[in-house]
């Protein structure tokens, strides 16, 4: 039995954001992610893109905050969806996804910023949730 199928059968179920159609629709109609996060602050795949927008130009601090309000976000909307503090969420699940690029982007920048613990917590955080998501984020 694999380690990875003995965590998931005594751990807790996985969590699985709801999908955010509107947004998805909007990103592949080619809108700005800042165009649409001031009617959709709940969104942690927008603040996302705009930490990875910030981030491949140089703007570390930008990312740094456009991070930090992702991951927030994406904690609040975890627990309104079950989770616990603890437990798998999966990269596979597309919905997931913004909340898992925004902790990766936020690790990144905290370590860029010379923040001391935060980017050791973040890695564990990250690989907890999925030990699949790091690579995934960084193939993009």
């Amino acid at each position: 039995m694999s380690d990875e199928f003995r965590r998931n059968l005594m751990g807790p179920e996985p969590t699985l954001l709801p999908a955010e159609t509107e947004i998805y629709q909007h990103l592949a109609l080619g809108n700005e992610a800042l165009d649409l996060v001031a009617k959709n602050p709940t969104s942690s795949l927008l603040w996302a893109i705009l930490a990875e927008e910030a981030w491949a130009e140089g703007r570390t601090i930008e990312s740094y905050a456009y991070a930090r309000v992702g991951y927030h976000r994406g904690l609040d909307s975890l627990r309104r969806n079950g989770w616990r503090g603890v437990g798998p969420i999966p990269w596979e699940h597309e919905p997931n996804q913004g909340f898992l690029r925004a902790l990766y982007a936020l690790g990144r920048a905290a370590s860029a910023i010379g923040e001391a613990e935060e980017p050791e917590r973040i890695e564990k955080f990250l690989n907890d949730s999925d030990p699949k998501a790091k690579a995934a984020i960084e193939a993009r």
